[in-house]
């Protein structure tokens, strides 16, 4: 009798431990975690025990020991990812196991401009944070201006596929509804010029009438005479970060339409859709000129006599915000 009540007692004991040992493990699995507040982390490659480290090193985990113990005590539940994922203020093991096994990583987004050169989009993509891989060559106008989602860790080259195939797209889609009887022969000089029309004019609602305009300077065979053609030029296919001179205008150079005349050779940025559009789709005008207006627009003429007086309001208002000495 004395042995068996001995032996209820240890089981007794041994219940109670086990209960207890139950009960505080429960405790950890379950009560918040010391991150303050939701935090983007990189989780890394390399096994579960980096992924403890990088955890506790951006205080979304206490202990690394309990969150391994977790892991393992769960891992018919499926593997941990490597990935940059967002974490909720105060998450739980339960809640970090969760993020990285069913949570969705961060969907991070690089916003190309649109008219921007082959050399400014070069630099937004390698210094996009996050994206790995050498940057491979591409030409000028390759790629379409857009907003591209991407992960970390994500290849620059593969995005810049991406761009490119969007742009192969948009110009193909914007040639087949295209307005009859353009001046145009292919896509691709249809995309020169909306990279001009591009460079010309930041207003959405003019840039239909300033692709009109240049419509029908090719259709008469005069030079386009843009401005942005010449700054092209005079950067040798960079960004002028100076004032346009007579001599850039005089200058001899395949880019120059004050010194060519039809369209450069190649684009001069990348144009985006609406540039695109304009281009297919002109505006129906008798216009043959245009000149800011000093309101960010343009002034737009029928003549040579009609452009000279908008020209020179233009070097009027040139004038009168020009500071005084």
């Amino acid at each position: 009798m004395r042995r068996l009540i001995a032996l209820l007692l240890l089981l007794l004991i041994l219940g109670a431990g086990a209960g207890g040992a139950f009960w505080y493990a429960r405790q950890q699995w379950e009560a918040p975690g010391p991150l303050a507040a939701p935090a983007q982390i990189v989780v890394p490659r390399g096994g579960t025990t980096a992924i403890a480290e990088a955890l506790a090193e951006r205080g979304v985990i206490a202990q690394p020991l309990y969150f391994l113990a977790a892991t393992w005590l769960t891992r018919t539940e499926g593997p941990l990812r490597a990935a940059e994922f967002q974490f909720p203020a105060r998450a739980s093991l339960r809640d970090v196991l969760n993020v990285l096994r069913d949570g969705r990583p961060v969907q991070r987004r690089l916003t190309i401009p649109e008219g921007l050169t082959a050399q400014q989009i070069a630099r937004l993509v390698e210094q996009a944070e996050g994206l790995v891989g050498d940057l491979p060559t591409f030409a000028e106008g390759e790629i379409l201006p857009e907003t591209y989602a991407y992960q970390w860790g994500d290849n620059r080259g593969a995005l810049l596929r991406r761009a490119k195939q969007a742009m192969d797209q948009a110009l193909a889609e914007a040639w087949a509804a295209r307005a009859p009887n353009l001046p145009l022969q292919s896509p691709r000089e249809a995309l020169i010029l909306a990279s001009i029309v591009e460079r010309e004019t930041g207003q959405r609602e003019e840039r239909a009438r300033v692709a009109g305009v240049f419509i029908n300077r090719l259709r008469r065979g005069m030079p386009l005479q843009s401005d942005p053609t010449a700054a092209y030029a005079a950067a040798d296919g960079g960004v002028l970060d100076r004032a346009l001179t007579r001599a850039d205008l005089d200058r001899d150079h395949p880019f120059n339409t004050y010194r060519i005349r039809g369209l450069p050779p190649a684009p001069i940025a990348s144009p985006g859709l609406a540039a695109l559009r304009a281009v297919m789709r002109p505006e129906a005008t008798d216009y043959l000129y245009f000149v800011a207006d000093g309101t960010g627009g343009h002034a737009f003429g029928r003549t040579l006599e009609e452009h000279n007086r908008n020209v020179a309001r233009w070097r009027e208002i040139e004038r009168s915000r020009a500071p005084q000495r």
